[in-house]
């Protein structure tokens, strides 16, 4: 787990917007294939979930520090 944060917190504010956007797009798909049965596995989803939380953590802390 410390690895995934780590490897976020070195990137930069444009990099993790990026990151929000994709994670948001994979999450969608993710969940639209669960519903359909064509699931990756709820495992995946819980931790792109996960990731999603980390970087909009990472984004929020850099929002306040500039504040």
């Amino acid at each position: 787990m410390a690895g995934r944060a780590q490897k976020f917190r070195e990137m930069d504010h444009g990099e993790l917007e990026v990151q929000q956007q994709e994670l948001s797009e994979q999450i969608f798909r993710l969940r639209f294939q669960l519903s359909t049965g064509q699931s990756e596995g709820l495992k995946k989803l819980r931790e792109t979930r996960r990731d999603l939380a980390r970087v909009k953590t990472l984004l929020r802390e850099t929002e306040l520090r500039k504040a």
